[in-house]
């Protein structure tokens, strides 16, 4: 039996490990298995009920998660998107709030407007973990994913605004369409511009520090420096946490050495799966909680059940609707758009399928006080329980019909990333020529080590597909005086072509991370 907070750590993490290993072995998704590990775990006889304290998920869980999913994000396509990311992150959101709203006043017994609109607000978001976590290894062209991504990234900072309001409006007993409109305006520009003043900072600080190490601990404590400052100021932590790790990830071929980057990409993306790992086996082993509460409360759990599904339904339902009424009718709405081409009807198919709901959304729930103006909080159990119910079904039943779905919905192939890819390479590739063509005229260097370069790298743009005038045959007796220095001399010719290609928007930074490793790799090896 577990005993202690410590013990339970261990176990979850290897408990994360061997379930993430029968994922792998059997084609799933890995938070689908971990919440359904999670559940079965939960019946094992004398394990410990978990308590998750939503703090434990907004102050520690929370910033590094969405942290890593900004840095992973390409501005370029975001900025692309941010039409149809902003109706999904703030339009939808709202949309579902409502309608879920209305319809838990219909089917449960004795829910007012405001506390609906609390259960509303709670299960109005998909999860940007759960969104990446199950997308990340399916075949979705670029700008899905993109928008899936961005809309991920923003929507919890709507839905929590949106919760505020519902629990003072419960508290109240009234609620103001334009104050909520103007103070969710404040929070979301207030925790922008506190991102954007931590990532400065953050910036300013690495560019000082040499030491690998610090370094690290400087990243990891980023999304904290961003998000704790948000939350006191009243400000949203999440958009702050959000807009750090976008523009650190812009500076990130400026700001760091090739061995920092190597460090802290291994370091953040073994963090980022057993914090992942960890949240969803805690979403599962949540279920008997919440199920005692209910019975001492008396409250039939058969009834709840029931009212979940239809309320899943709904949600489920506006978000496949909002998406294709959005698609067709803004086209006839707005005249710049009738010229662009129809969306693929199979893209909006898989939009609208993949809204997972996660831990937000149950940390969300928690957040509802027990108390509220001297009197227990109308519904709060049952709230938690259709929260738990429209997790398990979306992140279950959605995420393993998603990649059906997206068979089925015929989706182009999307060659476009590829493209740009192989172009970059060449442009990396010619201008490591260039510096090659300028170190000959240094006599100090061997010229039998700048030979042997020039022939690898027209080697290399011959496969590519590109042209070369003059090549050289391959030398093979090859000095090692200076090697390392004419190395490093075009690799960062190549660092900076596909750094000045990602700002000028030729190529995304998902290609500039890909080739940049590479070129870190190379560098790696001169040490």
């Amino acid at each position: 039996m577990l005993s202690s907070g410590i013990e339970l750590a261990i176990g979850l993490i290897a408990i994360v490990a061997a379930i993430a290993l029968l994922a792998e072995k059997l084609k799933i998704p890995y938070p689908i298995l971990l919440v359904l590990g999670g559940l079965a775990l939960s019946f094992v006889p004398r394990l410990p009920p978990i308590e998750i304290d939503p703090k434990l998920v907004f102050y520690v869980f929370l910033p590094p998660l969405l942290f890593w999913a900004g840095i992973l994000t390409s501005w370029r396509d975001f900025r692309a998107n941010l039409r149809p990311i902003l109706l999904l992150a703030v339009g939808l959101v709202l949309v579902t709030t409502f309608a879920v709203a209305g319809v838990a006043m219909w089917i449960v017994p004795g829910m007012g407007f405001a506390a609906a609109c609390v259960l509303g607000a709670i299960v109005s978001p998909p999860d940007a973990i759960a969104a990446t976590a199950i997308t990340e290894r399916l075949r979705v062209p670029r700008r899905v994913s993109a928008i899936l991504e961005g809309e991920s990234l923003v929507n919890d900072a709507t839905a929590l605004v949106a919760l505020m309001f519902a629990i003072k409006a419960v508290e109240l007993g009234s609620f103001s369409f334009p104050h909520a409109a103007r103070d969710f305006f404040i929070l979301s520009a207030g925790g922008i511009a506190i991102g954007l003043l931590v990532s400065w900072l953050s910036t300013q600080l690495q560019k000082r520090v040499h030491e690998p190490h610090v370094e690290g601990i400087i990243s990891l404590l980023t999304p904290y420096f961003a998000y704790l400052p948000a939350e006191i100021f009243h400000c949203s932590g999440v958009l702050a946490v959000v807009a750090a790790g976008i523009c650190i990830s812009r500076q990130f071929p400026k700001s760091f050495s090739a061995e920092s980057r190597m460090r802290m990409m291994s370091v953040w993306e073994t963090l980022i799966f057993i914090l992942n790992g960890t949240v969803f086996i805690l979403i599962g082993q949540y279920l008997p909680t919440i199920i005692n509460n209910l019975q001492l409360n008396k409250v039939p759990i058969t009834g709840l059940v029931v009212q979940s599904a239809v309320i899943c339904l709904t949600a489920i339902v506006v978000r496949v609707g909002w998406v294709f009424a959005l698609a067709y009718l803004s086209r006839v709405m707005i005249h710049s758009l009738r010229t662009r081409a129809r969306p693929p009807a199979g893209s909006l198919l898989v939009i609208g399928w993949a809204g997972m709901r996660g831990i937000v959304s149950l940390a969300s729930a928690l957040t509802v006080p027990m108390v509220i103006g001297g009197v227990p909080f109308p519904h709060r159990d049952k709230i938690l329980f259709i929260t738990f119910c429209v997790i398990l079904a979306t992140l279950v039943f959605q995420g393993l019909t998603l990649p059906l779905v997206i068979r089925l919905a015929g989706l182009p192939t999307d060659k476009q990333e590829e493209i740009e890819e192989r172009q970059a390479r060449l442009d990396a590739a010619h201008a490591a020529l260039s510096r090659l063509t300028v170190l000959e005229f240094d006599e100090s260097l061997d010229p039998h080590i700048l030979a042997s370069m020039r022939s690898e790298y027209e080697q290399r743009i011959l496969a590519l597909g590109g042209t070369i005038k003059d090549a050289i045959d391959p030398v093979h007796q090859v000095k090692a005086r200076h090697f390392a220095e004419v190395r490093r001399e075009v690799l960062t010719a190549e660092r900076l072509m596909i750094t000045m290609l990602r700002d000028q928007n030729v190529i995304g930074d998902d290609v500039l991370r890909r080739i940049l490793r590479e070129i870190d790799l190379e560098e790696a090896k001169l040490a």
